[in-house]
Formats: structure tokens, sequence, C-alpha cells
């Protein structure tokens, strides 16, 4: 069943958390003089507009009319109960994911991707650069950056430039030029294929690449798919639009809030609107793979956010800048670090972190896919396995509960992972 929102019904304000988290956040640090930084160390990266929604604490802040028109093309998103997935389990849960692989990039990725290009023009910026791990993020900066006539330079985490070559044809297709990371367009990418000409790649790399790039050359930016708090605030509008279909499905406050976690954005956006419902007992829960788990076994400190040692330092969960994960399907997730909102949040112990590995999250998304008819990305897999752990949870218990995930993406170019599942050999990492 499918709880449709009006177009006249998307929201018209992002939800900042920041006066809502635990904690104040801690500062960026410079990563050459380790002080705070401030709006003048930022500059040479990101528009004005940005900085100031990163160190905003207002917890409203308004979309502008020129963003709101392009998120039209495909917003609001539809809520669907997956009731043929409960019939499945025999539970008594009601499980509802709200449908971001709907958007033209399909995912979740454009929410933050558009706005990133319309503050960027509105600065005089004709040029962004920017990494990308499985793809979703590059195809969705290629795709916001042809409709505001930017350039998009694009570095892509080796191993999934490899294993994922159809997403490489969509950024082309939008207009993004594509190469592998580590590449031989930057001193640091061309420092790491002389120790290892084969070398895997990593998000870290991919965005030190990028920064590199964009602080050489003042009409580029750099553009961040999660992490940063204004990625979070504008991913926002999925758990504010899914609040409200809940409400139109009959349902009051979900029992219990899931999302996959890579950096966090997608994590982030459909959960921050309702840390503030967290009194009334609504759980969060961030799902990482268990090959790279960062909330779940890193350390919280400060830490660079790429491994060259180029960007801020954050605090945050990390297992460490130069940390490099194997080559799971789930490029998107294959992160060191994560958004310090997110860390925030569960190190004050207000959301719980769970992994798994490759195979359970595959077994998970074949039983999805055989059910609802769905595809689901491999990141997006992550977050079905603990609705159906939970799901499962509460036909043990016999409890009714409320079960709501972000479908943060679709599968449909990533179909290499399930051939390798489907016919053993998927690495279980």
């Amino acid at each position: 069943m499918r709880y449709q929102l009006g177009s006249d019904q998307i929201p018209q304000a992002w939800f900042n958390v920041a006066p809502h988290l635990p904690e104040p956040l801690a500062p960026p640090l410079h990563p050459g003089t380790g002080e705070p930084v401030g709006p003048d160390d930022l500059a040479p990266l990101f528009p004005m507009a940005l900085i100031g929604q990163e160190v905003s604490a207002e917890e409203w802040i308004p979309i502008p009319a020129e963003v709101l028109d392009v998120l039209s093309l495909w917003r609001p998103t539809p809520l669907v109960r997956a009731t043929r997935l409960e019939q499945a389990l025999g539970t008594p849960a009601r499980i509802y994911y709200k449908d971001e692989s709907v958007s033209p990039a399909g995912s979740h990725k454009p929410n933050t991707a558009v706005p990133q290009a319309f503050y960027n023009k509105a600065e005089g910026i004709s040029r962004i650069a920017t990494e990308t791990g499985a793809g979703q993020w590059g195809s969705a900066v290629s795709f916001a950056s042809q409709l505001y006539g930017l350039e998009c330079q694009v570095y892509m985490v080796a191993a999934s430039y490899r294993q994922k070559p159809y997403r490489r044809v969509m950024m082309e297709t939008w207009g993004g030029q594509v190469v592998p990371s580590p590449s031989n367009l930057t001193e640091f990418g061309r420092q790491l294929l002389k120790e290892n000409p084969e070398h895997t790649g990593s998000l870290g790399i991919a965005i030190s690449e990028a920064v590199e790039d964009a602080v050489g050359r003042a009409d580029t930016h750099y553009a961040l798919g999660s992490v940063l708090n204004h990625v979070l605030l504008h991913q926002t509008v999925i758990g504010l639009e899914a609040k409200r279909q809940l409400a139109e499905a009959g349902e009051g406050l979900p029992d219990v809030v899931i999302g996959s976690c890579g950096g966090g954005s997608n994590l982030g956006g459909i959960a921050l609107p309702f840390v503030p419902d967290r009194n009334e007992g609504v759980r969060l829960v961030a799902v990482e793979p268990a090959s790279c788990p960062t909330l779940t076994k890193g350390t919280y400190e400060y830490d660079f956010g790429d491994v060259a040692g180029m960007t801020p330092k954050l605090l945050m969960h990390t297992l460490g800048h130069d940390f490099i994960p194997p080559p799971i399907h789930a490029g998107g997730l294959r992160y060191h670090g994560d958004s310090p909102i997110i860390c925030n949040l569960v190190h004050a112990g207000w959301m719980e972190a769970v992994a798994y590995p490759q195979g359970k999250v595959f077994e998970a998304a074949v039983q999805f896919a055989r059910t609802q008819g769905s595809i689901p990305a491999p990141e997006t897999s992550h977050a079905i396995r603990a609705a159906i752990d939970e799901a499962l949870a509460a036909k043990e218990s016999g409890e009714e509960k409320v079960i709501l995930f972000s479908y943060s993406g679709h599968g449909l170019l990533d179909l290499a992972a399930y051939d390798d599942y489907l016919n053993g050999r998927l690495i279980d990492a």
C-alpha cells in the first residue's frame, strides 16, 4: 500500500537538529593549526550559504523556491507499507519504507546535490569537484550540475569504478567527467598509483583528490555527499514527509526508525526529524557493514575526513583516516568515519548502531525483492536486514510495532552483486 502526498506538500523548510542534540557539536579543527576553523577557512571549498547552514543554530531553514521547483520533479516520494514482506515473515509488526529510489538518480542523493549546485551557481562558481563511492553521489551531482550549467569532475573509488560501469555511464550521460580514484589527475593520486598501480581506492582517498582539485582552481568548489551538517540538513525532507505520511496512514509515531549508514546522510534524512520524539519511545537505528564498522568498533575522536589529511578534523567515530576497507558491493558505506551529528547521537546513547556481514545483507535483499518486487541497492539492503530482524523480534515477542526504514536507492545497476550472491561468489565480509 502506497501513501503519496500531493506535490504542494513538499516541506518548505529543512529541519536543523542542532538545537536538539544531547551535546553541542564540537567545532571542526584546522588540519594545519589544530584551531577551530572559521568561514574563511572553508570558503575555498564551499559557498558562504552552505557554510552558514553548516554552523546554523536555527531550527528551520527555508528551502529556496528555485530548489523546491527542481525537487518537485520527484518529491514527495512515496511511503510504502511492505505488506507482502510482513506476511512472509509472519510478523505482527507493520513495516513502512520511504522510497527514495524514485529520484532521477535512483537514490536520496539529489536531495542535497540540487541545493549544493544551486548555491554554488549563485556564488558564481562554474565547476564542481567531488568523490563518489558506489556512484550514487556522483550521479546526483552530475545531474544537478547539468541543471545549473556547471562542469562536474567526479573521482570514483576504483573498486566501484570497476564493479559498477553503468554508474559511470549515468554520470557521463549527465555531462560528468569520471575517473577512477586514485587517479593521475592529482598529485596525491599519482603518488598512490606509483606505490600500487592496482590500488582499489577508498572514499577517503577520493575525497583527498576532489579537495586537492577544488583548492587548486578558483572556478571550482568541492561538493560532499554525506558527513557534513548542511548535507544532513538537506536530507531531512525524507523524514519530514514520512512523518506526515505515517499520520495519513493512521499511524502515530513509529517505534523504530532505521537507516543504512556510511557517512550518515541517508540515515540523518530519515532519522533526524524524529530526534525530538525520542522521549515518546522512538528508537533510532544506524546500520553499517561489518567490514567497515565505524560506529560499532571505531574510536570516538578527532580525525581527518580524508586520507591525505587535507580536510578539517572532525569529532566522530573513526576507524582511522588511512583505513582501506574491503571492496564490498555497498561502496557507499565504505567510509572510515561518520557524520559528527550521527556520532554525537550514538555516543550519547540516543541512537543505536548495528553491523552486518555482506552475506546476511544480500539474503535480506533477495527476500525483499521476492516479496515486494523491487530490487534494492546493496546500501539500502543493510536497512532492510535490520528491519527484517526487528520484525522477527516482534514475531517472537508478539509485539505490534511500527517499523520505518529508508529505501535509499534501487539496485538496478548493482546486478553484478546479485549475480555474485546467487552463484555463491559473494565474499561474506
